[in-house]
């Protein structure tokens, strides 16, 4: 299931209370998409903690915990304190009690790489699925617990899910794709190199190869990628690429860096939209687009509009349509208006 359905799915399951498992390989997001639903479920982004909850606009709460650094103490301990011949448990504070105030009514329960922990855990789990309680002590009505983890099939650690507990669970299995990935790349400020560079070579964005040492994943991409573009000497730029996403995918990157780096000055083909020189390449286009729609703006939308109808189609679309998930006011103009007019045999 794509990301964007993901989401939806979870939003929509959330008022019913179904425990979700949502599985694939490495690398994609799984645990990203479940902290952003809660702050989509919340309707707002300002945050703040309460311990280790996270708070979405004072009123819907996220907590993650990684199940494979935990023990089943974790998860509650006898209270001996008590003064007289019976004893309860004491649980942990991560838990959202039933009886506690100083978190909101509802939130998020994740338990991240969940597959990846014993049969003793799972066995704890499976009873705050099905009872939703803690050594007897209710979880909020308001609550939904989630697992992510990997499949045995990727060689991560995975361990084979109890039947009970997988019989308590809706299981979803996770699917990389590139226009969801896209839109949440330039949400998050990823760089328009690789933006570009994974709509030019798209088979390299989730590759993921248990066999491999090092895999070309979306969270290598932005993290062993992105983050480090500028950040250390460009001769030095390959073999840290390569050692985020492998020696492969790192070679055809810093070939296509070399190209966007070399590209005409955007501002001095929006100086002249009408004339500047149109390359040829495949890469260099798709290297231009990416850079052009990083530089759209209300303002000069229109120039780019009048260079980018002059790429070939496929390239127009992709830098107009790349402009606008960026930023959504643009579609609003009348340059976008005109182009898409003109493009309507492409667009719907």
């Amino acid at each position: 299931m794509r990301p964007t359905l993901i989401k939806a799915t979870i939003k929509s399951l959330h008022p019913i209370k179904r425990t979700i498992a949502l599985e694939g390989p490495p690398g994609g997001g799984k645990t990203t998409i479940v902290r952003e639903v809660a702050k989509d479920l919340a309707g707002g982004t300002s945050v703040h903690h309460i311990g280790i909850c996270e708070v979405f606009n004072d009123r819907f709460g996220y907590v993650e915990k990684h199940m494979p650094t935990m023990l089943v103490e974790d998860f509650g301990i006898p209270d001996l304190n008590t003064g007289d011949s019976t004893f309860g448990y004491k649980v942990p504070d991560w838990f959202p009690a039933e009886y506690r105030d100083d978190i909101p009514e509802e939130g998020i329960l994740c338990f991240d790489d969940r597959n990846q922990c014993g049969a003793d855990l799972q066995k704890v789990l499976a009873n705050i699925c099905q009872a939703r309680n803690l050594h007897g002590v209710r979880m909020k009505q308001g609550w939904m617990v989630i697992s992510t983890g990997n499949r045995q099939s990727d060689r991560a650690g995975a361990n084979k899910v109890l039947s009970h507990l997988r019989n308590r669970e809706t299981r979803i299995e996770f699917e990389t794709h590139l226009d969801d990935w896209t839109q949440w790349a330039i949400d998050n400020d990823v760089k328009p190199e690789i933006i570009s560079f994974m709509r030019f070579k798209p088979a390299m964005l989730h590759d993921f190869d248990p066999n491999r040492d090092m895999n070309p994943t979306p969270r290598a991409w932005v993290e062993g990628v992105s983050d480090i573009i500028g950040a250390v000497p460009p001769e030095a730029e390959y073999e840290c690429f390569s050692g985020a996403v492998g020696e492969g995918p790192a070679a055809e990157f810093t070939g296509y860096l070399r190209i966007f780096r070399k590209l005409p000055n955007p501002d001095v083909i929006l100086m002249n939209p009408a004339t500047s020189e149109v390359p040829t390449d495949p890469a260099t286009l798709y290297a231009l687009a990416g850079s052009l729609a990083h530089r759209a703006t209300a303002a000069n939308f229109e120039r780019v509009c009048t260079y980018v109808e002059r790429m070939p189609p496929e390239f127009s679309v992709l830098s107009v349509s790349m402009a606008a998930r960026r930023d959504k006011s643009l579609a609003s103009t009348a340059a976008f208006a005109k182009w898409a007019v003109a493009h309507q045999d492409v667009l719907f």
